[in-house]
């Protein structure tokens, strides 16, 4: 319960902060990209439940000659990659946090067909409400494997605290600041989850 407090109330004095910048992004967006301005998705939330994560469009929808999407890193724009690089994307995710969909701190959450793969260790990251920032965003974010950022994810479930949150947003601050792990080599992020590289499912 205290947790969701802080959640609230921090991501409702973060909105009326932040609101200018709101503005403008979602100016520049609606005039370089072109409307939606904000992006909405499915992901699994608290006991997997699905929710809509948004977050500020970044990427054209460009597509090939049958119709597919192109890449991420073909239809990332470069505005796109300035407000990646300054996780101003992730704003409109302060919604999600006053609505209780997320936390602050948490496990990212990702993509819905990426459950079906996960060991039973792995599905522990749902037993907590998906953060817009967590252990493993600040212990290397999309340049480590997804065997690591797991692991990390699931060390958080079992020995969150207070405190260990505290200590996760001033170590994003600091990422922020130093565009650190913004993403892979070749990819606008990272790659796609295959599921695990050895058979751990039970």
């Amino acid at each position: 319960m205290g947790k969701r407090i802080f959640d609230f109330t921090l991501s409702l004095i973060a909105l009326l902060i932040f609101s200018p910048i709101f503005v403008v992004t979602s100016l520049i967006i609606r005039i370089k990209i072109g409307s939606p301005i904000v992006f909405k998705q499915e992901r699994p939330g608290l006991k997997g439940r699905p929710f809509h994560v948004y977050k500020f469009r970044s990427m054209t929808d460009q597509r090939d000659t049958q119709g597919e999407l192109l890449p991420d890193n073909l239809r990332l724009t470069s505005f796109g990659k300035i407000i990646r690089k300054l996780s101003l994307d992730e704003l409109p995710q302060l919604w999600n946090v006053l609505k209780g969909d997320m936390s602050f701190v948490g496990p990212r959450p990702l993509l819905i067909h990426y459950m079906e793969l996960y060991d039973k260790s792995q599905m522990k990251r749902h037993d907590v409400r998906p953060g817009i920032t967590g252990w493993a965003q600040v212990n290397g974010r999309n340049t480590i494997s997804w065997e690591q950022k797991f692991e990390y994810d699931v060390w958080y479930v079992e020995n969150q605290s207070f405190w260990l949150d505290m200590k996760i947003l001033f170590m994003t601050v600091l990422k922020v600041f130093k565009s650190e792990g913004v993403s892979q080599d070749g990819h606008a992020t990272m790659t796609q989850f295959k599921g695990n590289s050895t058979s751990r499912r039970s």
